[in-house]
């Protein structure tokens, strides 16, 4: 059995190289500060309460990407997307044909950055697949996590034409309640937190500026917080339907990740069992709110400009929180250039989505651009 290494110590980086302990796998854990996991390093063991109880045991606590790599076939990337450029960058020496790298999550044509990346940086055509980030969970101590939930379905995509039918099968084996979907973009629009985060956040301005403890998704909504929501749901199935895919309703995205009502999007949302004790960021300038933005609501502006679609609310919550943060997500985010997409139209990026049959061949970008194909 090849052991799997597992980048990023977070909640979802831990719940991951816990479950997959569980299994039976080995799992060897790749931090760029150890320290954080101190106790699971000294002890070789991570402990999970929550949903998911036990110690399980950890081959390795590392710093290094290339060890991790040199280690390991099957490399699991569980940071933050903002970081998957660099991540990239210092893997890509050390990865041969027969690596996988898997991406949780990838939001947005993840996995097409990702590879691009690697190609820069003189890599081989390494299968890069992604799926969503599976577990609500919150690093607990230096020697544990607490899983507050498992999403119980989901997408799962990749970079290149034949990436999922070569990997989905051992995916699967992981996690079985995986799907494929339909293309690249109607996984990463499969989103419900893209949907959420920033416009409930933006709803609860005041009091997150100020500190003040908030339960994100039971006292931060409402119904005219749900009237932003479905705007935003709205833009989202625009720009799929553009691109060849079909995006069921959000409550019942909900309902098969946790078990929900689905009466309603708030009703689903007060339902979820993990976001009962959801708390909100403690400030706008919280990274996931920025990755949402940056690698989400980013390439799904510039996809939909491609389209000749119109994005009011996306593109007024990028330009909100591009002023309220000081940053211009915009020129920073996941842009078509990153993607190797910036030189094709909306015809040609929807036929790099279109699934390949079986049997076909990895394939390189097209002369016009470094594009990657995408299933």
């Amino acid at each position: 059995m090849d052991e799997i290494g597992v980048l990023g110590a977070g909640g979802e980086g831990l719940a991951v190289t816990a479950y997959l302990a569980s299994q039976g796998h080995r799992v060897r854990l790749c931090t760029r500060n150890p320290e954080r996991v101190a106790g699971v390093r000294d002890t070789g063991e991570l402990r999970a309460t929550g949903e998911l109880v036990g110690r399980f045991p950890v081959a390795q606590v590392a710093s290094d990407p290339a060890e991790l790599a040199r280690r390991c076939r099957i490399v699991v990337v569980a940071a933050i997307t903002t970081a998957y450029p660099d991540i990239a960058d210092s893997l890509a020496a050390h990865l041969d044909e027969e690596h996988v790298v898997v991406l949780f999550s990838g939001k947005l044509c993840g996995s097409a950055e990702f590879a691009a990346h690697l190609r820069r940086g003189g890599a081989p055509e390494v299968d890069v697949v992604e799926t969503d980030a599976l577990f609500a969970a919150r690093p607990d101590g230096d020697d544990g996590v607490r899983v507050l939930g498992t999403k119980r379905w989901n997408l799962v995509s990749g970079a290149t034409p034949g990436a999922v039918e070569r990997r989905a099968p051992v995916i699967r084996e992981w996690f079985p309640w995986l799907e494929s979907a339909t293309n690249l973009v109607h996984r990463g629009l499969t989103d419900f937190g893209a949907v959420a985060h920033a416009p409930i956040a933006l709803a609860n301005l005041g009091t997150i500026d100020r500190g003040e403890e908030l339960l994100f998704y039971l006292d931060g909504v409402s119904d005219r917080t749900v009237a932003l929501l479905r705007e935003v749901e709205q833009e989202f199935r625009e720009v799929a339907a553009a691109y060849g895919a079909e995006l069921m309703p959000m409550p019942e995205v909900l309902d098969r990740y946790y078990g929900c009502t689905t009466t309603s999007l708030l009703a689903a949302m007060r339902s979820a069992e993990p976001y009962k004790a959801i708390l909100a960021p403690e400030s706008l300038d919280h990274r996931f709110l920025h990755e949402d933005i940056a690698s989400t609501l980013v390439p799904l502006e510039a996809l939909a400009a491609k389209a000749g679609i119109d994005t009011p609310m996306v593109g007024s919550i990028i330009t909100v929180m591009s002023t309220l943060s000081g940053k211009s997500f915009r020129r920073s985010g996941r842009t078509l250039e990153r993607l190797g997409w910036a030189d094709l139209d909306h015809q040609e990026i929807r036929r790099l989505l279109t699934p390949a049959r079986s049997g076909d061949a990895r394939t390189s970008p097209p002369a016009r651009g470094r594009a990657v194909a995408a299933v």
